[in-house]
């Protein structure tokens, strides 16, 4: 699997694992050998938070970094792998209502996860450590600086935000380099193949835009991530229709031409999506959430495909009136 230049810091391999659902609604066992198959292809970044899966059945939001850390130890090569997690999700108290009671971003919450999910993720240092969703309750300045604390003690290599507008990351970002401290060096948002309609509400999910692309284009320290690129299945599987938030009159002919270039290329569209994502400019790191093996194996072959010029322009330009540029 190739290496991406992830910030101004360090590569790593171009798809990340999610591991949301391990460790909850997937057992140890199955997460294992999705961790292992990853590695042994060469994957070496990983993703998790703090607050996985908080919301299911008994969930506490532990689950997936415990998990992580148990896998890590289990494996005896820490070094290899590019571990991110996240701070500003978890409800606080445990089960009181979200996102009313997401932690946020103070200073306090910040350095106290952070050393809850080293603890969780048995390691002295998290790679990518992101702002998980934005807290305009808090000054990004006040954040920002705890960050940069946590990156001079060694505990952080690189601060990133998820679920943040273009406009607030390009201020804290501004801010970060005004005072001297490191800078957000990722940037996690919702984003895939289809477009979302124009009155799609996703909450306090963050969709990637126009606006977002312009800007990393020209900052070479930043690195783009997309979750939830393909959709839960909702590409290649019957029973997953189209979640109402991307159905609108430019979804057919966006549906038409993936699989019309998946049939070209005797791929599946799940995989055009993922190689879609990769060729963008700049390129958009699939972050994959998969359950089993066999979804992970697809998903690996998605790194060895080309899509050509004219199959892009397709893809780019089906649904052109909902089409967002990247």
């Amino acid at each position: 699997m190739r290496q991406r230049q992830i910030g101004a810091a360090f590569s790593a391999s171009e798809l990340c694992l999610g591991t949301m659902y391990f460790g909850t609604t997937v057992d140890e066992a199955t997460s294992f050998a999705i961790l292992d198959r990853f590695a042994e292809a060469g994957g070496t970044f990983i993703d998790t938070a703090n607050c996985y899966q908080f919301w299911t059945g008994h969930g506490t939001g532990e689950e997936s970094e415990s998990l992580l850390g148990r896998w890590l130890r289990h494996r005896g090569d820490r070094d290899r792998f590019v571990i991110a997690t996240k701070v500003g999700s978890r409800p606080e108290p445990t089960g009181a209502p979200w996102p009313d009671s997401a932690e946020g971003l103070s200073a306090e919450v910040i350095r106290a996860q952070a050393q809850a999910s080293l603890r969780r993720l048995g390691t002295d240092r998290i790679d990518v450590y992101y702002a998980h969703i934005d807290d305009q309750g808090t000054p990004q300045e006040e954040a920002l600086e705890a960050f940069s604390d946590l990156v001079t003690a060694g505990a952080v290599r690189v601060p990133g935000c998820s679920n943040h507008t273009t406009d607030r990351l390009v201020s804290a970002r501004q801010a970060a380099k005004a005072h001297g401290w490191p800078a957000y060096q990722c940037v996690q948002q919702r984003h895939t193949y289809l477009t979302p309609a124009p009155d799609a509400d996703f909450g306090v999910q963050v969709v990637a835009d126009h606006e977002l692309f312009e800007y990393g284009r020209g900052e070479a320290d930043l690195t783009l991530l997309a979750y939830s690129p393909l959709l839960s299945g909702s590409y290649v599987r019957a029973d997953r229709p189209v979640p109402p938030e991307y159905q609108h009159s430019g979804t057919a002919d966006r549906l038409g031409a993936l699989n019309e270039v998946a049939d070209s290329l005797s791929a599946t569209p799940n995989q055009i999506v993922l190689a879609w994502l990769l060729g963008s400019d700049p390129p958009a790191l699939p972050v994959l959430g998969v359950s089993s093996t066999a979804q992970l194996d697809e998903c690996l072959r998605a790194v060895n495909l080309h899509i050509d010029e004219p199959r892009r322009h397709r893809l780019d330009t089906a649904g052109q009136a909902f089409h967002r540029p990247a």
